[in-house]
């Protein structure tokens, strides 16, 4: 097998590209925005794990040079008072340090490394159907043109069309969450740089980092219905922040005063999740980061998680000749661990309410973490590395 399709020039599909390009794998990607999408989503913490992930596609100073770090995080209650502060992640290793930064920079970063590689990646690409075959899969456009490979990697995030081929109507879940996000230059509160702040408000939870140039970056998650898609289609970043200015003044912390202070670069979304136990294979299609197991954002753990997933996924590949036993190999050592993430994250954007679960799906089990490490390890067959796991 040599050919592979990703579908989706986002973070997952682009680092799949990257991790399988190492691997020996002609890929291509194809991705539906028109151009490098620098303009799309907030920001972002990439934890160590997938600063991890990076170092070993040969990628982390790319991403370095961007956003900033963050080495300690602290936990205020609701009247200001600190509750904890604690390093943040590997703290003692620079290169696995937390780096806070736009998701549009990194996106795009990801997919200028991938070309100066000769990664070939095509923007404008949008997918209208998938044929899976014996020996091969054949996507068509529709612009009308038509690709063919040994594999196909759908990692075209939440609203995946790929997922439709696989796992036929299932679609994202509300988590019980909105999110909001937005920036301010003008923070009253700022402390300095390179710390993860968060407030457990009364009637919301917040979070905040400042970079060196004293810009606040911020979010909070309150627990309400689903923002509606009129309003996230049309934004009204002036009525937003006021309504979350009126619910962070009831307690005694810096979040009011923060979004009061930031400009209409303010963004909405839903926390939303994919059932546990959906299905992510059929033939040679495979679903990959968000469009197979995204989670509610609580734990941050979103980009990361498919960051891990491409160095796996390319490992897998390139350690196990036989497409199928390599593709049960890949699914084996990360579903547990991603399907954990989505419980967890899920329990806590409802409140400890248990997010549905595709029928007849069995909870997964806890991972040790302890193994992941070794899992990434490039050097390391993906085959000894899952035998000898916890």
């Amino acid at each position: 097998m040599t050919r592979i399709l990703v579908i989706g020039g986002g973070i997952a599909g682009t680092a799949t590209a990257l991790a399988l390009h190492k691997a020996g794998f002609e890929v291509a990607v194809h991705e539906a925005h028109p151009d490098t999408a620098e303009d799309i989503g907030a920001f972002l913490a990439v934890a160590s794990n997938g600063m991890r992930a990076l170092a070993e596609l040969d990628a982390s100073g790319v991403v370095a040079a961007l956003g900033f770090p963050l080495r300690s995080m602290r936990v205020l209650d609701a009247q200001g008072g600190q509750l904890i502060e604690v390093p943040l992640g590997e703290a003692d290793d620079p290169w696995l340090w937390y780096r806070c930064l736009r998701r549009g920079e990194l996106n795009a970063a990801l997919q200028a490394e991938a070309v100066r590689r000769g990664i070939r990646l095509s923007h404008g690409a949008r997918l209208v159907s998938v044929e899976n075959e014996q020996d091969e899969v054949t996507v068509r456009f529709a612009d009308g043109s038509v690709a063919t490979g040994d594999l196909l990697v759908g990692a075209d995030g939440l609203s995946s069309t790929v997922r439709q081929s696989v796992a036929p109507g299932v679609e994202p879940v509300y988590a019980g969450q909105g999110v909001f996000y937005g920036y301010t230059s003008s923070n009253p509160a700022a402390e300095g740089t390179g710390q993860f702040t968060t407030v457990r408000g009364s009637a919301a939870a917040f979070g905040y980092m400042v970079s060196p140039d004293g810009e606040t970056y911020w979010f909070a998650r309150v627990s309400r219905d689903a923002v509606p898609a009129d309003e996230l289609a049309h934004p009204t970043p002036s009525r937003w922040r006021d309504q979350l200015v009126a619910l962070l003044a009831k307690d005694a912390t810096p979040a009011a005063d923060i979004v009061a202070a930031s400009t209409d670069d303010i963004m909405a979304t839903n926390a939303t999740e994919i059932p546990p136990g959906t299905s992510w294979r059929s033939g040679r299609t495979l679903l990959i980061g968000d469009a197979a197991h995204a989670a509610s954002p609580v734990t941050g753990q979103g980009a990361s998680m498919a960051l891990e997933d491409a160095v796996i996924l390319a490992k897998s590949l390139r350690d196990d000749p036989d497409l199928d036993s390599a593709l049960s190999l890949y699914e084996a050592c990360r579903r547990p661990r991603v399907e954990h993430n989505i419980i967890a994250s899920g329990a806590i954007s409802r409140r400890t309410r248990t997010p549905p679960r595709a029928a007849g799906a069995p909870p997964p089990q806890r991972p040790g973490d302890d193994t992941l490490a070794v899992q990434l390890d490039w050097k390391l067959d993906m085959r000894t590395t899952y035998d000898n796991a916890d």
